[in-house]
C-alpha cells in the first residue's frame, strides 16, 4: 500500500507539471546551452577587446614610422574593408545595434544578420578598420556579436517560441554591452531602454539578467574589474553643479543630436556627387573617406584615430596634451568613418568626443573642477547621440568608478536627451533599424488555400 500511494503521487497532475517545468531533460539542455552561450559572449567580447587594443597598438607603430603613412594606409584599408563587407559579410556594416533591433522586429531576417559568419566578419573587419586608423568603437559590434551567438545557439536547441527567441537576442545584446564596457548594470539598462522599447516582456527579465551576469563574470575573470577610463574622484559642489549641468547638458546634447541627425541623413543617401559616388562606387567612396580621415588625423596630431579610450582617459586624468580642437576633430573623424560604411560602432568615439568638448567647456567654467565638467560633457554628448539617458549616465558612472557624480550625471543626461530631441526628433538606432529594414523586402504573404468544391 505505501508503494502504491507513493506511485500515485508521481501520477498526479501537480507532479507532472513540476516534472515538465523543472525535470525535463530538454529544459535542462536549453539551460546549459544558454549558460554556455552567455559565457561565450563574454569570452568573445574579451577577445574582441584585446584584439582592438592590439589593432590600435599596430596603428601607433605605423604612426611612429611616419605620421603621413595614413594618407596611404587608411584609404586602402577602408576601401578593402568595404569590399570585403559587401562581398562576403553583407549585414555586418555599421554599428550592429540597428541590425539587432531590426532582427527583433522581423524574425525572417535573423539568420541573415545574426549568424556566426556575420559575427566573425564583424570582429575581423572592425579590427582591420582600427588597425588602419578608423574612428570606430567595438561596443556596438559586440551587441550584434552577442545576439548572433545566442540566436545561433537558440536555433541549435530549437527555441521555437517567438518570445523565447526574442529573449535570447536581447540577452545576447545586453551581455555584449556588459562585457564590452565591463559594466554589468549598463547591459541590463541598455537592453530595456534602447533595444526593446516596444517589445520588452517581463518574462525576459531573468533571461537578460542571467546572460549579463555570466558574461560580466567572464569578462571580469579574464580582464579584471578595471574601469576603462580609470578611477576618478571628481566631484561637483552643489552650489555650482546646476551651472555645469545646464551648460554641458544643453551644449553637448545639442551637438550629440546634430551628430545623430547627420547619421540618419547619411543613411538615406548623401546628396550630390558624393552620393552618386557612394551608390555607384562604394569601395572608391570608402577610400576617399579614408583619405579625408587621414587629413583630419594630420591636423589633429594623430589623436583622432581609433576608439578614443586613451585620449578620453588622458583628458580625465589630465595626463596628456591634446589639441584644443580635439572634440570637433574627433566628431568629424567619427562622422567620416561611419559614412564609409565599414563595420564599427560609435559608443567609445562618442564618449571621447564628449570628453573633448568637456575640455573646452571647462575653460569657461574655471570655478568647476575640470574632471567633473569632462564627465558631465561625456554623458551629455553620449545621451544626445543615443537618446537613452539612463544608459548614458550608468555607462559613464561605471566606466569611471565614480559614484559621487550620480545626481549631476543623471540630471545632465536628461537635459541632453531633451535638447537632442529638438534637433533629432527620432532616436538614432531605431530609425537606422527602420532604414535597414527598408532595404530588405518583406517575405511574400501566403496565398489562401483554394476552397474545395462542395459535393
Amino acid at each position: 500500500m505505501p508503494f502504491k500511494r507513493f506511485n500515485r503521487t508521481f501520477q498526479t497532475p501537480e507532479f507532472k507539471r513540476f516534472r515538465h517545468r523543472f525535470l525535463s531533460p530538454r529544459l535542462w539542455l536549453r539551460g546549459v546551452v544558454f549558460w554556455g552561450g552567455s559565457i561565450g559572449v563574454g569570452l568573445a567580447a574579451v577577445l574582441f577587446a584585446l584584439g582592438a587594443e592590439k589593432a590600435e597598438h599596430y596603428h601607433r607603430l605605423l604612426l611612429e614610422l611616419s605620421p603621413y603613412l595614413p594618407l596611404l594606409i587608411t584609404p586602402l584599408g577602408l576601401g578593402a574593408v568595404t569590399w570585403l563587407t559587401q562581398r562576403f559579410f553583407a549585414g555586418a556594416q555599421g554599428s550592429g545595434i540597428p541590425q539587432t533591433i531590426a532582427a527583433l522586429e522581423r524574425a525572417q531576417i535573423r539568420d541573415r544578420v545574426l549568424s556566426l559568419r556575420i559575427a566573425f566578419g564583424k570582429i575581423l573587419l572592425t579590427l582591420v578598420g582600427l588597425s588602419c586608423g578608423a574612428s570606430v568603437g567595438r561596443e556596438g559590434p559586440t551587441v550584434q556579436i552577442g545576439a548572433a551567438i545566442m540566436h545561433s545557439l537558440g536555433r541549435l536547441v530549437r527555441f521555437s517560441r517567438v518570445q523565447a527567441a526574442n529573449g535570447l537576442i536581447l540577452a545576447g545584446g545586453a551581455a555584449g554591452v556588459a562585457a564590452a564596457f565591463n559594466t554589468p548594470l549598463a547591459g541590463i539598462v541598455f537592453a530595456i531602454e534602447e533595444m526593446s522599447r516596444s517589445s520588452f516582456q517581463h518574462r525576459t527579465n531573468g533571461t537578460i539578467l542571467t546572460g549579463v551576469i555570466l558574461a560580466g563574470i567572464t569578462s571580469i575573470a579574464l580582464l579584471g574589474n578595471r574601469p576603462y577610463f580609470g578611477h576618478t574622484g571628481a566631484a561637483l559642489p552643489l552650489d555650482q553643479a546646476w551651472i555645469a549641468v545646464l551648460l554641458c547638458g544643453g551644449a553637448c546634447g545639442l551637438l550629440g543630436g546634430l551628430f545623430a541627425r547627420m547619421l540618419i541623413a547619411m543613411s538615406r543617401g548623401l546628396p550630390g556627387r558624393p552620393g552618386e559616388l557612394a551608390r555607384a562606387h562604394p569601395v572608391a567612396f570608402a577610400a576617399l573617406c579614408g583619405f579625408v580621415l587621414a587629413i583630419i588625423g594630420l591636423v589633429s596630431g594623430s589623436t583622432v584615430y581609433g576608439t578614443g579610450y586613451t585620449e578620453a582617459r588622458h583628458i580625465l586624468e589630465a595626463s596628456g596634451q591634446l589639441p584644443a580642437e580635439y572634440g570637433i576633430l574627433k566628431f568629424l573623424a567619427t562622422l567620416v568613418s561611419y559614412a564609409s560604411g565599414i563595420p564599427g560602432g560609435i559608443f567609445a568615439p562618442s564618449l571621447a568626443v564628449g570628453a573633448g568638448f568637456g575640455l573646452n567647456l571647462a575653460e569657461i567654467m574655471p570655478y568647476a573642477p575640470v574632471g567633473a565638467v569632462v564627465l558631465l560633457a561625456m554623458v551629455a554628448y553620449f545621451a544626445g547621440v543615443v537618446q537613452a539617458p539612463i544608459t548614458a549616465f550608468v555607462i559613464v558612472m561605471e566606466m569611471t568608478d565614480n559614484h559621487e557624480m550620480v545626481l549631476p550625471l543623471m540630471a545632465t543626461a536628461m537635459i541632453a536627451t531633451g535638447v537632442s530631441r529638438l534637433v533629432c526628433p527620432r532616436p538614432l538606432y531605431r530609425t537606422l533599424a527602420e532604414r535597414f529594414l527598408t532595404f530588405i523586402p518583406a517575405p511574400p504573404a501566403k496565398e489562401p488555400a483554394p476552397e474545395k468544391a462542395a459535393h
